[in-house]
């Protein structure tokens, strides 16, 4: 088995005996990410903090909620009735609950790579003793059905996958259990949780497929794609991945043909991002994953052309997608409103999903540009600081409607954040031949392997406060091989890579980088990475430093929501503006036509935070109805940190004119 073991997320891990004897693959991605596993981030650091607010407060949050909300108790009922068929149960909440355990498992079993952890590892096999009871004997395992055979959920309709294609939701709830599945086999070596998904995903290759018998759909929501894949590793069994092929290969040639579900013509031929943005990203990184295993390049040339569309025409600056909330949906060229912005939690997680895997092909730094931006703000404003507060939709305007929610009943968010978080260590470093990628900035230790030598390294840095990064070479035994350090697009002046947004400011940001002291005259190359290649003994440090200052982004005219507004952002962070950091309305404030920005520190959620100040004239009427005006000093803080203290008024894009103010009577 070659490295490929270590990318599509880092969660792919020994491969049995058995499976060794069968048809394993012999390519994948031309780049290899290490793997969450060999990367430990420092607790006290601005992601260490993240870890550990899921690791302490959101999983054991999830694991209760799934207690309060029926979930075990769906599995439990299903059982029932599988031991007796007189007993039957009524079946509400939703067909794909069943995956809020899968999903909170899937986080529970990367953190325990970092925190051993013999009580939550026996608190898990708890659940899938509950989880096994409810699978049926040829491995079905749905208990939107079991639960009641002759009145299932009513999105699950009749029969097996009859639904699927619309809401059923059966092949869903296989992709989130295979997921969960590997990372809790990677975590604890156990099989238990592995063979339920097998023994499931067996059923559905046997009753699902093109063949005379079978039942000819393809996912109405899509992450089977990039499960089976997955399993098709870990197993080295062929069939999962000709599955997962099927699935993108019959997309527009079944019954159901629509856009809301990425299934309106053939994936090869699709060139633009529609429908629900959820569904479109898992398929994208799903395709992505079936290219790099059978070397289908008709379906990478495809994701190329979508997200060129993404980018250039349907990204938020804050790295959300989603524009509107009918369908939970992209929405036109250009149409990104901002205080209806839908830019669902989830469709930031599989937005990073589809860069990272972009960049495995390609090994360009664009891609992580696009990540880091969704990483540190569309994404990372989906949990509160605590870990314990939750958004469905992230707008970038609010003037009071919003409030960060304990739970959904629609779950899909939090449980997804809970698989997310912990996964992170995975993205930070990738190896092709003798070339180590630093993709992240962040404090941590990493173990690479380069071609079965070990390098071990340290980062220290402060980032995205600060742009010193310090890159310390702890141990190599692989002699000569070359350091790629991203130098981020923000800092080369490229807001995004399109024409979407652009700096306004006329300002030009620079970097630095010393080998031991010494400065190097490089550059980075086509790539967007800075090279350096040598022999490296322990000790080497490497140290990078990236100007960081507030800087003024303008949208493309064609994005009417923003015409005549400014956004600000710093490094990697977008800012914003919220009404407790001022006693003035922020949405009557207009900013000025060459604002200058100082940079403070203020603490939220007991977290610091850098903030950024300017100055802005304010509108507002008098007693006798006039208008008066007042100059104020407008404070932003991090997009990620709004509405943690209670709700009010919040805005991304800032005015400098009259058109964008909305001045209170």
């Amino acid at each position: 088995m070659n490295r490929y073991l270590s990318v599509l997320l880092s969660v792919f891990v020994l491969v049995s005996a058995n499976a060794q004897k069968r048809h394993v693959p012999v390519h994948g991605y031309p780049i290899d990410a290490v793997p969450f596993t060999s990367v430990k981030v420092s607790p006290e650091s601005f992601w260490g903090q993240r870890l550990e607010a899921s690791r302490t407060v959101t999983i054991p949050l999830a694991f209760s909620k799934c207690e309060e909300s029926g979930r075990y108790t769906n599995f439990v009922n299903a059982a029932e009735h599988l031991r007796d068929n007189s007993k039957v149960f009524d079946v509400g909440g939703l067909p794909f609950d069943d995956t809020d355990p899968y999903k909170t498992i899937e986080g529970a079993s990367y953190i325990l790579q970092a925190f051993p952890d013999k009580k939550l590892e026996a608190y898990i096999d708890s659940v899938l003793d509950i989880i096994a009871t409810a699978q049926e004997p040829d491995g079905y395992l749905y208990t939107a059905r079991t639960r009641n055979p002759e009145h299932p959920h009513s999105w699950s309709k009749a029969t097996r996958w009859s639904g699927e294609e619309i809401d059923s939701h059966e092949l869903y709830n296989l992709g989130h259990m295979v997921e969960g599945a590997i990372a809790h086999f990677q975590a604890t070596g156990s099989r238990k949780f592995l063979d339920i998904a097998i023994r499931y995903a067996d059923c559905v290759c046997r009753e699902v497929g093109p063949n005379p018998g079978q039942a000819c759909v393809v996912p109405g929501h899509q992450i089977a794609e990039m499960a089976l894949a997955k399993l098709y590793l870990v197993t080295g069994d062929k069939k999962y991945l000709d599955e997962a092929k099927f699935f993108l290969d019959y997309r527009a040639k079944t019954t159901i043909v629509r856009d809301y579900s990425q299934a309106h013509k053939p994936v090869v031929e699709q060139d633009e991002a529609v429908g629900h943005a959820v569904r479109a990203t898992y398929m994208y990184a799903g395709m992505a994953d079936v290219a790099a295993l059978t070397g289908d390049t008709a379906y990478v040339h495809a994701i190329d052309r979508i997200w060129d569309n993404i980018v250039s025409k349907k990204y938020y600056i804050t790295g959300g997608i989603g524009a509107t909330n009918r369908g939970e949906a992209f929405g036109k060229n250009y149409e990104l409103p901002n205080a209806t912005a839908y830019c669902e939690t989830c469709a930031a997680i599989g937005n990073v999903y589809v860069n990272h895997r972009l960049f495995l092909l390609h090994g360009e730094s664009k891609y992580y540009d696009v990540l880091e931006r969704t990483l540190y703000n569309g994404l990372l404003s989906g949990v509160s600081l605590g870990g314990d507060g939750f958004f469905y939709p992230n707008p970038l305007e609010s003037t009071g409607g919003y409030e960060r929610q304990p739970w959904f009943g629609c779950a899909c968010c939090p449980s997804n954040i809970c698989r997310f978080i912990p996964s992170l260590p995975g993205y930070v470093y990738a190896v092709k031949d003798r070339n180590v990628y630093v993709n992240l900035f962040l404090p941590n230790k990493g173990e690479v392997m380069l071609d079965g030598k070990k390098v071990m390294l340290s980062q220290t840095t402060e980032y995205p406060w600060n742009g010193d990064v310090q890159l310390r070479i702890d141990r190599n035994q692989a002699g000569r091989f070359a350091l790629k350090l991203r130098i981020p697009g923000w800092v080369r002046g490229e807001v995004v890579p399109s024409d979407l947004y652009k700096y306004v400011d006329g300002k030009k940001l620079g970097y630095t980088c010393y080998v031991n002291g010494e400065k190097l005259e490089v550059f980075p190359a086509a790539d967007g990475y800075l090279t350096i290649e040598r022999r490296w003994k322990k000790g080497d440090v490497v140290s990078l430093h990236l100007d960081m200052e507030p800087r003024v982004v303008r949208a493309h005219e064609n994005v009417e929501a923003d015409r005549d507004m400014i956004a600000v952002e710093r490094g990697p962070i977008v800012y914003c503006a919220e009404h407790p950091d001022n006693n003035f309305d922020i949405m009557a404030s207009i900013m000025n036509q060459k604002p200058k920005f100082a940079t403070g520190s203020s603490e939220i959620a007991g977290t610091k935070v850098v903030t950024v100040s300017t100055d802005v004239q304010t509108f507002s009427f008098d007693s006798d109805g006039k208008v008066k005006t007042a100059d104020q000093t407008l404070t932003l803080i991090p997009y990620y940190a709004w509405c943690h203290r209670g709700g009010g008024n919040m805005r991304v894009w800032l005015p400098q004119n009259l058109k964008g103010l909305r001045i209170a009577k």
